[in-house]
């Protein structure tokens, strides 16, 4: 059981599925009571939507998303001395659960904290996270934009993004994230993104600067942000030996 609390992803998005499965929700109600039932049913259908979206949004955000990191860290069978990045680690839900995977290692988080992407996101937020997650020690938070990282080539063994690199406007600067954090993976390591757009083009960036084992699939629905059409996409790649 995580000990940190973690907000919402999107908050925005999610008080419009809310509200408009309230709002649906009462316009039924009142359908069904006033109208004939072949009249009533196309708006119950929005309110099912509605609601449906609503609930597989907050279970995401609240649950589901750390359950399927939890799987997506397993396969990467870390050692314990790595050194990671996480690129817009937000209030700490992917950096704390690396953190918990390290003995000797340390993990590092990198953000320019926007709340707009996640509600109550600062950077002394994910550093309490990591205290009560009792794994403050192995980690490290900077202020930084992912794609202008401020460490040298071949610093980390293992980078890891989560619901991030999208937030970036436009698709060169997304690239350039991409090769910042490619940059500064040591030979042998590994990326490992979860995104919910635009990993076709990760992909394809990943591909051009010589990645190898580059793998896209979707997950399944703990990762679903309201429906299957909004699933998250988990991309993979290594970087060769030297």
């Amino acid at each position: 059981m995580r000990q940190g609390e973690y907000g919402y992803d999107a908050p925005y998005a999610l008080a419009i599925f809310g509200s408009l499965a309230v709002l649906s929700g009462l316009g039924a109600a009142i359908a069904w009571w006033r109208m004939p039932s072949q009249a009533a049913a196309p708006i119950t259908l929005y309110f099912v939507l509605f609601l449906v979206n609503a609930t597989s949004f907050f279970y995401t955000t609240r649950r589901g998303k750390f359950l399927e990191w939890d799987r997506i860290l397993d396969r990467t069978h870390l050692r314990g001395d790595e050194m990671v990045l996480d690129m817009g680690c937000g209030r700490g839900a992917v950096l704390t659960a690396v953190a918990r995977r390290l003995t000797t290692g340390r993990v590092t988080g990198v953000d320019i904290w926007s709340t707009t992407d996640q509600s109550g996101n600062a950077m002394d937020v994910a550093l309490r996270n990591a205290s009560l997650e009792g794994v403050g020690d192995r980690v490290r938070i900077e202020t930084a934009d992912m794609r202008a990282l401020p460490f040298p080539d071949a610093t980390f063994d293992l980078v890891v993004s989560s619901l991030a690199i999208h937030n970036i406007r436009s698709n060169a600067d997304r690239k350039r994230a991409i090769g910042e954090g490619f940059r500064v993976l040591k030979p042998g390591g590994r990326m490992v993104i979860a995104d919910i757009r635009a990993t076709a083009i990760y992909a394809d960036a990943l591909r051009t600067l010589g990645a190898s084992n580059v793998a896209r699939h979707r997950l399944g629905w703990r990762f679903w942000w309201g429906n299957p059409i909004a699933a998250t996409t988990l991309l993979t790649a290594s970087k060769s030996q030297a």
